[in-house]
C-alpha cells in the first residue's frame, strides 16, 4: 500500500451529519493540536525543519507557519459567522502566503499564535449551541457553509499537517 504524501489522512470529507459526540471529538482535536504539533517537531534541527515533507511540497517550517495563518483565519471566520448574518468570508492564497518572508522565520511565533488561536477556538466551540453550529457563512470559492463544517475542516486540517511532519520523520528515520 502506497501512502499519499500529500494527503496521508485522505482528503477532507465534509460529514453529512453532525452529532454532539462528533463535535466533542473534533473540539478535542482542536484543543490537542498545539501539543501534538510540538511533539511532532521535538528534536528537529534547522536543516530538518527546512526539508520539504514531500517532493515539491512545503518545508516543515512553511507547514507550521501555514497552520498559524490558516487557523487564525478560522478563528476570524468563526467569529464573523457568530456575529453576522450569513457573512461572506475572505479567502486567501495560502501558497503565496507560504512564500512570504515570515514563512522563513523561527517557529516560535507561529507556535504561540496557534496556541492562542486554538485556546480561543476551543472556548468558542464549547460555548456554542446546536443552532449556532448550524449558522451559515459563504465561502466565495466553496459556496455556502455552516460552522459544523468549519469545526470538522479545521480538526482534520491540523491532523493532516501533523501527519505530513510525522510521515517525513518516519521516512527520514529522524
Amino acid at each position: 500500500m502506497t501512502i499519499d504524501l500529500a494527503y496521508p489522512l485522505g482528503r477532507f470529507q465534509r460529514p453529512a451529519e453532525f452529532t454532539a459526540g462528533e463535535r466533542a471529538q473534533r473540539i478535542g482535536q482542536i484543543r490537542d493540536l498545539p501539543v501534538e504539533l510540538r511533539g511532532a517537531l521535538h528534536g528537529l534541527d534547522d536543516p530538518q525543519i527546512d526539508t520539504p515533507y514531500r517532493p515539491g511540497g512545503w518545508t516543515v517550517r512553511q507547514v507550521v507557519h501555514h497552520l498559524a495563518d490558516s487557523h487564525t483565519n478560522a478563528l476570524t471566520r468563526l467569529k464573523l459567522a457568530l456575529a453576522e448574518e450569513n457573512p461572506t468570508i475572505r479567502p486567501y492564497d495560502e501558497k503565496r502566503f507560504a512564500e512570504q518572508a515570515d514563512a522563513r522565520m523561527p517557529l516560535a511565533p507561529s507556535l504561540q499564535m496557534l496556541e492562542g488561536a486554538h485556546a480561543r477556538l476551543v472556548t468558542l466551540f464549547e460555548a456554542m449551541t446546536p443552532d449556532q453550529f448550524a449558522r451559515p457563512y459563504l465561502h466565495p470559492a466553496n459556496g455556502p457553509q455552516i460552522l459544523d463544517g468549519l469545526l470538522a475542516l479545521y480538526a482534520w486540517h491540523g491532523r493532516h499537517h501533523v501527519a505530513h511532519i510525522t510521515g517525513l520523520r518516519a521516512r527520514g528515520k529522524w
